[in-house]
């Protein structure tokens, strides 16, 4: 169960290591933006909608990357004081009950997005450049599904760990600098 966890999980850290890419292409579109429009007075009329989009794609193919690295925000005033086994139990419980629903909502009517997109040949209407975003809104159902796929690889985490007591090791990505320097001071043993 482990080996298929830990493939969704790759699939998910693939997805979002390549969305981040988007980080760079907003930095530079960005800043060539400011240059031609303060410097040069010449502003362009498709930065506006690119920028959009890309903000858009790298929110949309975040999500689930972070899922499959813990690291969505989590209240969990009381749930870190539960033993493991009660934790997994209310995750699983909480995964069926709203993860699930919503995105599956997500899926399903960005789906219909999606294609009415598609059939229209959608363009923007903020700029003159009629930039398409049917492609973009395509994001929206993928993203609905690959969220699906990591849910699915959560769960098995979380029955493994209403079984055993002990969450299953997550692949390792980036990590935070203060977790670093924590285990610089720390080591394990």
């Amino acid at each position: 169960m482990t080996k298929i966890i830990h493939s969704i999980e790759g699939l998910s850290l693939w997805v979002g290591r390549g969305f981040a890419w988007c980080i760079l292409i907003l930095t530079l579109s960005v800043s060539y933006e400011v240059f031609v429009r303060y410097v040069l007075n010449h502003p362009t009329v498709w930065a506006f909608d690119m920028m959009i989009q890309m903000y858009g794609a790298l929110l949309l193919m975040s999500g689930p990357y972070a899922l499959a690295q813990d690291a969505h925000v989590r209240g969990d005033v009381l749930y870190r004081l539960f033993p493991v086994k009660w934790q997994a139990r209310l995750d699983f419980l909480l995964y069926l009950l709203f993860f699930y629903p919503g995105m599956l909502a997500l899926f399903w009517y960005g789906w219909e997005i999606a294609s009415d997109s598609w059939r229209w040949k959608e363009t923007s209407i903020n700029s003159p450049a009629g930039i398409q975003v049917y492609f973009f809104k395509t994001l929206i159902p993928v993203a609905g599904a690959l969220m699906l796929i990591q849910g699915f690889a959560e769960l098995m985490r979380c029955w493994i760990a209403m079984r055993t007591g002990a969450w299953p090791e997550r692949l390792d990505d980036v990590q935070e600098t203060e977790d670093l320097l924590a285990e610089m001071e720390n080591p394990r043993v």
